[in-house]
């Protein structure tokens, strides 16, 4: 059956934005003509989790050794996720760092976020020039020159690697974290309220590695509270 011509000129166009929306080293390159040599791009993971460390990952790449098909962490599938990291690791300057449970309790999740980010960048080898950041707030406590980008991991290969490798070092610290705690699902949802964590809350309550601060979380200390009184 022949296709409608306004459908394959809208399909056309939903092709050309994903080739488009593809992430590239335009800003790392401008930075480089302006004199700067060491550009970092900086993302984080786990702003919504009820559970587990928020985690920032800090990465230099070798424009001479950049791996193909670097993109947004979320539109990879895990085993993609898995074969850059592995590269990165190999061919990059790469940094990781947490801000705790106990910190995102202690400020909140957005100050948390960027105290990891700032230590990220504070764990590369070499001091960056210019640091890249995904979104549109400078953490206050970084010093280096900065420039933020909104959905820059969707627009950046610097700040794509560093989502590639905050995602799955914080998915693989949940995985290890489920096997202390089995009744939240956290090999599969990775902290995420998902029904499944939602349920293990209610009937084993909250563990150690719980954001008490998050209003699902503090409801149900809340509540165990006032059946205690």
């Amino acid at each position: 059956m022949a296709l409608c011509p306004f459908f394959l000129a809208s399909l056309s166009v939903l092709l050309f934005r994903e080739v488009m929306s593809k992430p590239d080293f335009s800003f790392e390159d401008a930075a480089h003509r302006r004199g700067l040599s060491c550009v970092a791009g900086v993302d984080e993971v786990g702003r919504g989790p009820l559970a587990g460390p928020v985690v920032a990952a800090a990465v230099v790449l070798d424009p001479a050794n950049i791996p193909d098909g670097l993109n947004d962490s979320k539109k990879l599938s895990a085993k993609r996720r898995a074969s850059l990291y592995a590269q990165l690791m190999e061919c990059a300057d790469v940094s990781i760092a947490q801000a705790t449970v106990s910190e995102i309790d202690e400020y909140n999740i957005l100050r948390a976020s960027h105290i990891a980010m700032v230590r990220a960048v504070a764990g590369l080898k070499l001091v960056p020039d210019h640091v890249l950041i995904d979104g549109n707030m400078v953490p206050r406590d970084l010093t280096t020159a900065c420039e933020t980008i909104v959905k820059g991991d969707a627009r950046s290969l610097s700040i794509a690697a560093a989502s590639v490798v905050a995602k799955l070092w914080r998915d693989e610290h949940m995985v290890a974290l489920a096997q202390q705690y089995p009744h939240y699902g956290w090999e599969k949802n990775a902290g995420y309220p998902t029904t499944q964590h939602k349920l293990g809350l209610q009937e084993f309550g909250v563990s150690p590695h719980h954001r008490r601060s998050f209003k699902p979380v503090h409801n149900i200390l809340y509540q165990d509270k006032n059946v205690s009184h």
